[in-house]
């Protein structure tokens, strides 16, 4: 008989990570398609950037896709400094300081993908 899994920050971090990894995959994978095959990277400039931004639903697959991978790499990360921190206030400030530079560079992300791409500002 299975046991009931208590719910902390852990378990649901875990679970987080379990489900967006399962909408990470094609978000990622249909990026490497669109951009490498069907457009191709020599292709890709200022002008078809600014089409695509100017798109609120390439916005939104471009902020989950920053959001997802950049998270899962965080994660990670924090997951390799529990391995070498032992003391729990160590880690805990680490998590933090971790949890708010995730933040940042998200909502930074976000505002860029948001204002998208001006042509005109690149010559």
């Amino acid at each position: 008989m299975a046991s009931k899994v208590k719910t902390t920050f852990e378990t649901k971090a875990w679970r987080f990570m379990r489900y967006s990894g399962i909408l990470l995959i094609p978000l990622a994978w249909f990026h490497v398609y669109l951009q490498d095959v069907i457009v191709g990277v020599h292709a890709i400039d200022i002008d078809y950037v600014a089409v695509r931004l100017a798109d609120a639903g390439w916005v939104t697959y471009n902020f989950l896709l920053l959001g997802f991978a950049f998270a899962h790499g965080m994660y990670g990360l924090r997951q390799v400094m529990f391995d070498l921190v032992h003391k729990d206030s160590t880690r805990r400030v680490l998590s933090i300081l971790m949890l708010l530079f995730w933040l940042v560079v998200t909502v930074i992300g976000a505002t860029a993908l948001a204002m998208g791409a001006r042509p005109e500002l690149v010559q």
